[in-house]
């Protein structure tokens, strides 16, 4: 793209862009074609093993740089990591039960949330491990939570079937959102801050007005739970997964089915878009691999094939070139998007890899697994 023309093209519609920073946007524009266009073939060692806790891992989390990491687990308490050394710098403790869910208010990382089997969500100090807050309403287990991007709210969902929002300063409930016949297991803001998705064991996705706590739209078509569902980065779709073997894609704005993107013969454990929403990846049961597809052909683009069992996570680095998948064939497998090669099989584990997670820069990755460890790479 020409830079120039692209910024010129910018600034009909966006009044802040004024001529005086012009120039300044240009040289940025043309510094992120750089970064795009950087060859990569980086190479990830493994840096440090975390014997994290004393009972099983749920999750782990990178804050927006990857300076810190965090990890939940089955013994109650949520851990926080310095990514640099993999020192510990606190426990929060205080849950009554296991640690589920967990997220950093990105990209700020001064906050944390933790949602429980003890029906609560907890607000946390990065720095300090204070709790601020401890959210209660629900009554059954918080298996989801995430923040608003504005870092104003904080959405859990639950076994109970609802999902709630939490205003973070007052530490009040704003609203529960009713509508799911079954249990809320994914749920996930857009990226203005003004919509927000919950995906239910009822076959369904609803799409929610963040200001007045209403169902706008409900996504209905697939066939069996939902085991995740995303917005595109510019908002204007939604994919969901399920253990109907497929993918759908949605306009998210009215709610309409886009298209099925079938090929698995399994559940569809995971899904997602790239950072741009150009391509979608999703991860399966039938351990035959990660399919990548065009979100605007709904074509298949590529198929990941290597792994020897479920794969259960799937995420793209920022730049959408690579693409990292959790097994349970004790691996993490790094993936060139455009061709569909295995780049890199990162081994060591003794159990199931459930989760991992890229830092914002692309550079580094976590695994976490069932054997109780966590892994850094670099």
């Amino acid at each position: 793209t020409d830079a120039i023309a692209l910024v010129e093209e910018i600034q009909k519609g966006e009044p802040l862009i004024t001529a005086s920073c012009k120039e300044h946007v240009i040289h940025l524009v043309r510094r992120l074609q750089e970064k795009l266009g950087e060859k990569e073939d980086h190479k990830f060692y493994l840096f440090k093993v975390l014997r994290a806790h004393i009972l099983p891992l749920t999750n782990v989390a990178f804050n927006k740089s990857g300076s810190r990491f965090i990890t939940g687990s089955y013994d109650r308490t949520c851990k926080v990591w310095d990514t640099a050394s993999g020192e510990e710098l606190c426990t929060l403790e205080g849950h009554g039960n296991v640690v589920y869910a967990i997220a950093f208010n990105n990209p700020y990382g001064d906050k944390i949330a933790t949602g429980s089997f003890d029906k609560t969500c907890k607000l946390w100090s990065t720095e300090t491990g204070q709790c601020y807050h401890t959210f209660r309403g629900h009554s059954a287990e918080v298996v989801c939570l995430s923040f608003n991007p504005q870092s104003t709210l904080v959405a859990t969902g639950s076994m109970d079937t609802t999902a709630k929002l939490w205003d973070i300063e007052k530490g009040k409930e704003i609203a529960t959102l009713s509508g799911h016949s079954a249990e809320v297991i994914a749920l996930s803001f857009n990226s203005a801050g003004d919509r927000f998705i919950t995906g239910s064991f009822d076959h369904t996705v609803a799409v929610w007005d963040v200001g007045t706590g209403r169902m706008l739209n409900i996504l209905i078509g697939h066939r069996g739970e939902i085991s995740c569902a995303q917005f595109s980065w510019d908002c204007s779709l939604i994919v969901t997964g399920s253990m109907d073997k497929t993918c759908m894609l949605w306009n998210a704005v009215t709610g309409t089915h886009i298209a099925t993107l079938t090929g698995h013969s399994d559940e569809v454990l995971d899904v997602c878009f790239d950072y741009a929403g150009q391509r979608v990846a999703t991860a399966s049961a039938d351990g035959k691999g990660t399919r990548v597809y065009n979100a605007e052909t709904k074509k298949c683009i590529a198929k990941l094939e290597g792994h020897g069992g479920e794969i259960s996570k799937v995420c793209f680095n920022p730049k959408g070139n690579r693409i990292l998948t959790a097994s349970s064939d004790k691996t993490a497998r790094l993936w060139d998007t455009a061709t569909g090669h295995c780049l890199q099989i990162l081994e060591g584990h003794s159990d199931e890899v459930f989760s991992c997670a890229f830092n914002y820069k692309g550079d580094i990755i976590i695994t976490g697994s069932k054997d109780n460890t966590c892994r850094i790479w670099h």
